[in-house]
């Protein structure tokens, strides 16, 4: 697998540093090289946070990520923020949350995942759960789906049976489903 960067951005208490956790930890179940760099704010909640997560076949020379090939904009201050870093790759965005430009450079793609939380399961707590299923559907050859069920176990102490299913909601959300 060749390198891959990944930027995870949104607000405190959204799940941010878990969702890199578990998506880091299933990488390196199947085997693969993986870094991860946390940034936050000082506040407890409701401030920045960012996970960066780095992939790879072989040894990682630099776990920065500058170009990335997939970024999960969380909130909209994150987007506003990151999205210019992103020239070739995905944006994965939430519409509850963020507003992408009006002609963007890199190819954007609505995940709405607080809505189909709370719809389905009742609380918007597990919309991390949901967009790290759908980054999973993008590694579905690199990473297997069993790799990211014990990542979450793993990682999750609360709530593991909704977690898992936000999870499979996201890995079976079609893009434009909700369009």
């Amino acid at each position: 697998m060749k390198r891959t960067e990944i930027l995870i951005s949104g607000f405190g208490g959204q799940g941010v540093v878990r969702l890199g956790q578990i998506f880091s930890t299933a990488a390196v179940y199947e085997g693969l090289y993986t870094t991860m760099l946390v940034s936050h704010g000082t506040e407890t909640r409701g401030g920045y946070v960012r996970s960066q997560i780095v992939i790879a076949g072989q040894p990682i020379d630099s776990p920065v990520v500058e170009n990335p090939d997939y970024f999960c904009a969380m909130s909209k201050s994150a987007y506003t923020k990151f999205m210019s870093l992103v020239t070739a790759g995905t944006i994965l965005y939430d519409p509850g949350y963020v507003e992408p430009e009006r002609n963007p450079i890199a190819r954007h793609v609505a995940i709405p995942a607080r809505d189909r939380v709370v719809q389905e399961l009742g609380k918007d707590i597990f919309a991390n759960s949901f967009f790290l299923g759908v980054l999973g559907q993008y590694f579905k050859t690199a990473i297997h789906k069993e790799h990211f069920y014990q990542a979450l176990s793993e990682r999750v102490a609360k709530f593991q049976a909704e977690n898992r299913q936000a999870f499979d909601f996201g890995y079976s959300y079609q893009e434009g489903a909700d369009a």
